[in-house]
């Protein structure tokens, strides 16, 4: 166990090692989530779609829940031949983790938005919102708190994701693990781990804390709520 720590340390130690680990960070959260972000876009607003349509509804949980099925690495493979990108480009991965973001927030967000009071949105209606600022005024708003949940398991789903594309070249944490079982070198591969699991956290530290910034009435709820009972 000695021996271990102190190969960690002069992993650790080295001038290089510490510039590769910050480089190979910096493109794991990159990676991670620009894909989120697109995602959540997107998810958004198929779900307004299959909110507002009821038979777009049932397409989009089918097409979601199949997509999401799809191997990641099949995946990462297969999006070059369709957008024309080289295989070891990263925009596949970046184009294949907003895929499985969007398919996975669908249907958080659609319950998101079932979740909103009916009485809220038609006083909305009453005081003369139209459906546009309705939606991004009241209804997305209130529907942060349920969708939050949804955001913040698919953050640390593309976090450990990414982490395949280091099998196909990509960059990001995951060319840790194949560099040090590739070398029976198992330093590099001990810090992938502690870094990825340290990354998830502090972005879900993160997404609670944008949750509850968004929704202040929550917090303003919670003291009235002890009191009364």
């Amino acid at each position: 166990m000695g021996d271990f720590f102190d190969e960690l340390g002069r992993y650790l130690g080295s001038g290089n090692s510490r510039a590769q680990l910050f480089a190979d960070l910096g493109e794991h959260v990159y990676l991670a989530l620009l894909p989120l972000v697109l995602g959540i876009v997107l998810a958004i607003a198929l779900g307004w779609l299959g909110n507002r349509w009821k038979p777009a509804r049932n397409v989009l949980m089918v097409v979601s829940n199949l997509l999401y099925t799809i191997p990641s690495l099949a995946l990462f493979v297969v999006i070059p031949g369709i957008i024309g990108s080289k295989i070891l480009d990263s925009v596949n991965v970046v184009v294949a983790l907003t895929v499985y973001t969007t398919a996975l927030l669908v249907r958080p967000v659609l319950d998101a938005l079932d979740a909103v009071p009916q009485h809220i949105v038609a006083a909305a209606t009453a005081v003369g919102y139209r459906p546009a600022r309705r939606f991004f005024g009241v209804e997305l708003p209130l529907s942060v708190p349920v969708l939050a949940a949804g955001v913040r398991v698919a953050s640390v789903s593309n976090i450990s994701l990414v982490s395949v594309g280091a099998l196909i070249g990509t960059g990001g944490l995951g060319v840790l693990f194949t560099d040090g079982f590739q070398r029976e070198y198992f330093s590099p591969i001990v810090v992938g781990i502690v870094l990825t699991l340290l990354l998830a956290l502090i972005v879900d530290l993160i997404l609670v804390g944008l949750r509850n910034l968004l929704t202040p009435w929550d917090r303003a709820g919670a003291p009235a709520k002890g009191a009364s009972a």
